[in-house]
């Protein structure tokens, strides 16, 4: 096995990044709370229902919050984490759609029918519609449901929004990638839309705010509004740190010896949510909720390592199913946990909020078989075993095939060229293709794309299609042992047979031109009826000379809904 050694800096060095923190009490630049309501208050009883926050980033990576030794300044995440429970052996999806719909209904991508890419705008596609969702779920309990954020569960019919999937209210985009102050998104040359929306109604008056500013003062409005008698549950799911790389400049300045630009405006993304976060914290005590709250922190996917984020010392990145890919950051805070102030290193996956938190919420889960999530509060709270033993990662048929698997490499019960990925124990076992597996240090002396030349590589394994690790005791996996334990990999691969026969067909439909914003006056949003089928027939695509002045036809666009949604509110009022 070739390594090629780092240059410029030694590996300790890199191991022993610290970050640089501030004063908690400093007044934040995100809150809007002109005292500091953080007042000590005693434990309380479990008596009611609990208020739920769940915080979910996008694009974080490991490497990237001040308690993992992070050059990046998270003061507030790092508080919260120590004043609560981290978890160490978390495990979510490596990229957005396949996290959040896991989130959302408790079960593997591979039992939705999403187990291959993402929900892309122009796609006929979503959340299965027969589904029943967290926030349905809790409705059902007697919870208020609110979502803030990014969506990216498909929109094609109404029936696919939010508001129709269990919330009560929504702020927020539907697709996956928006400018941060525009809310501007292309999915392709000349296909560009505005895509920031107040329930199902498109908020144009909304644009020029920066999103992060926006969803944690909209989270407190629902606060202030809201009794805290009454159990509330609020979905944040931020659209930072995903690109495009933008923040106030305020924050950028924080960074400016950093020589990495990407890094630097990357920082700065992580900083200004972090300060976001404390702006929700600080309403959850100012209005009453904080004493019977639980607040769960977590990231969708790895770190994109090309856009400024940082998984090491872990392998791989966003969009692989090596650890840097597929390990994230997750901790719990809340006054209600028994042992507090403690790491905890039980076995938690993504899909295992369902379950807890509808048990938190004192819901309903008879009605909901087959979920492969588990209530892991016990483990969360008490400091008990999980009872969580294994994790499939995925199962995708539709990736390309790995050129040198086969199924005579997989004992003649699986193929190996088939990407797929699942932990059982201390093992974790790879086959087909699981992405970029380079190991890559935090990219802090030079300047993007220059990271490149401090890069760890390995040169072997370019003809293999199976990796087996004991991720316990490697959990940077540097060790194949497939050669040497031939009898784990055989097991493994069995149970993904196991779960191979429990899989449903994969939904991933050709785009539509019907989707195109330009037939939804300048936005993105649904454009099926109920009626409608995945396919139509007579949609023209539009013209490609239209195309060469989208721009500007789609700011005249903007420009007439803006001032006609101007009007109707001057009428209203």
């Amino acid at each position: 096995m070739a390594v090629y050694a780092f240059t410029g800096f030694s590996l300790v060095s890199l191991l022993s990044f610290g970050y640089l923190s501030w004063d908690w009490m400093k007044p934040s630049l995100v809150a809007d709370v002109a005292t500091d309501p953080m007042e000590k208050s005693l434990p309380p009883a479990f008596a009611r229902p609990p208020h739920i926050i769940f915080i979910l980033t996008d694009d974080q990576g490991y490497h990237d919050v001040g308690y993992h030794g992070s050059d990046i300044q998270t003061p507030t995440l790092d508080r919260l984490a120590a004043e609560g429970v981290k978890l160490e052996n978390y495990y979510i999806q490596p990229i957005c759609t396949p996290s959040r719909s896991q989130l959302i209904t408790g079960r593997y991508q591979i039992h939705t029918g999403l187990q291959h890419s993402i929900i892309r705008p122009r796609q006929p596609n979503c959340l299965p519609l027969d589904q029943v969702t967290l926030p349905q779920k809790l409705q059902e309990a007697g919870y208020s449901t609110h979502m803030v954020g990014k969506w990216h569960l498909g929109f094609y019919k109404k029936e696919c929004l939010p508001t129709r999937r269990g919330f009560d209210t929504f702020l927020g985009s539907l697709t996956g990638n928006v400018d941060y102050y525009t809310y501007d998104n292309c999915d392709g040359p000349g296909v560009c839309g505005y895509d920031l929306h107040e329930g199902e109604d498109v908020a144009w008056d909304q644009s020029g705010k920066y999103s992060t500013f926006l969803y944690a003062q909209r989270v407190s409005k629902i606060l202030a509004s809201h009794s805290p008698k009454d159990p509330i549950f609020i979905y944040v799911a931020f659209q930072a740190v995903h690109t495009p790389l933008q923040s106030p400049k305020e924050y950028i300045y924080r960074y400016r010896s950093m020589g990495n630009v990407a890094r630097r405006k990357y920082a700065a993304m992580v900083t200004c949510m972090d300060e976001a976060v404390k702006n929700i914290t600080w309403a959850l005590k100012k209005y009453g909720y904080y004493d019977n709250s639980v607040i769960v922190f977590s990231t969708d996917n790895g770190g994109q390592t090309f856009s400024g984020g940082s998984n090491w010392p872990l392998r791989g990145r966003k969009g692989t199913y090596w650890e840097g890919g597929v390990r994230g950051i997750g901790f719990v805070h809340s006054p209600l946990i028994k042992r507090k102030r403690r790491t905890s290193w039980a076995l938690v996956h993504i899909t295992d909020w369902y379950p807890t938190l509808v048990s938190l919420a004192r819901g309903n889960l008879s009605n909901v078989p087959g979920l492969d999530g588990y209530d892991v509060w016990p483990a969360i709270s008490e400091g008990k075993e999980s009872p969580r033993t294994e994790i499939l990662h995925n199962i995708d048929p539709l990736y390309n095939h790995a050129k040198y698997g086969s199924l005579e490499d997989g004992f003649g019960i699986w193929n190996t060229a088939v990407q797929a990925s699942i932990r059982v124990g201390e093992w974790k076992l790879l086959t087909g293709d699981p992405g970029y597996s380079d190991w890559i240090p935090p990219q802090t002396l030079t300047n993007f794309p220059g990271s490149w030349w401090n890069l760890e590589r390995l040169t072997d394994g370019l003809r293999k299609s199976v990796w087996l690790f004991n991720i316990t005791a490697d959990p940077y996996e540097r060790y194949d042992l497939s050669e040497q334990r031939p009898d784990v990999v055989r097991n493994l691969l069995t149970r993904l047979v196991h779960y191979n026969r429990t899989a449903i067909p994969v939904r991933y439909p050709a785009e539509n031109p019907r989707a195109h914003p330009d037939f939804n006056g300048g936005a993105w949003g649904p454009w099926a009826s109920e009626d409608d089928g995945e396919e139509w027939e007579g949609i023209r695509e539009p013209l490609k000379s239209r195309n060469k002045k989208k721009k500007c036809k789609i700011c005249k666009l903007r420009s007439f809904f803006r001032k006609l949604n101007t009007r109707l509110m001057s009428n209203r009022i």
